[in-house]
């Protein structure tokens, strides 16, 4: 077994995958890289394939059925899930040793840092990380480590396009182990640039209200990408 398994799905980031892929590449034999693709059209798989990383392919864009492909094909006792577009910083790797020897029942992840300098981000760097700790509501661009035991007693991600993370994290029957890192996480503020972010978050807001009420994440997935 592997140390770690770091799974990232992926559509169409031949801009951001090296970036992330050379702040993984610390991990040298202590772990896997795994690329779960659903139909890159530039040079994604070409670069996942350079910087030695295994690649498996989902039939469809779906985010969570991409996320449990790569855990189901992993071989790491901790399960490590990632953005294609974020970014870690250089010492990530020896700060989170300490984690990986720890409670295997805890679910980790990192603070919430927008990686561009407009001082209006600051405001949501700091409602997201209160939000995450006092309401134990991170989401899975803050990155999660959970141990695989964990992951599969709880039944992983859903095959569902989107709101997998919240899906997930809901279902856990302990709340309480879910543990912020002392350790920043770099977010793309690409999905935030085409738009004002506070009317972004509130949008966001709102999809979640109307999914947790039932309806159908065909037609909330059909009002998110609309405009993409």
């Amino acid at each position: 077994m592997s140390k770690i398994s770091i799974i990232i799905p992926t559509i169409n980031e031949a801009c951001n995958l090296p970036l992330l892929l050379s702040d993984l590449s610390i991990i040298r034999k202590e772990g896997e890289i795994i690329i779960v693709d659903c139909g890159s059209e530039d040079k994604t798989i070409d670069i996942a394939n350079i910087y030695g990383a295994k690649v498996y392919q989902s039939r469809e864009r779906n985010r969570g059925l991409q996320l449990n492909i790569g855990a189901k094909n992993s071989k790491g006792d901790w399960l490590i899930f990632l953005h294609a577009d974020t970014r870690l910083t250089y010492d990530w790797f020896r700060k989170i040793n300490p984690v990986l020897k720890g409670n295997k029942d805890y679910i980790y992840y990192f603070k919430f840092k927008i990686n561009n300098r407009k001082i209006i981000y600051r405001f949501l760097e700091v409602l997201v990380n209160l939000r995450s700790q006092f309401f134990n509501q991170p989401y899975g661009d803050q990155g999660l480590i959970v141990h695989r035991t964990t992951y599969f007693k709880n039944n992983g991600f859903r095959k569902i396009p989107l709101m997998e993370d919240v899906d997930f994290l809901r279902r856990l029957k302990n709340k309480k182990n879910l543990k912020q890192l002392n350790l920043r996480i770099f977010i793309s503020s690409r999905k935030w640039e085409r738009t004002n972010i506070f009317l972004q978050a509130l949008k966001n807001w709102n999809f979640r209200r109307r999914w947790l009420k039932g309806e159908s994440l065909k037609s909330i997935y059909s009002d998110y990408y609309k405009n993409d």
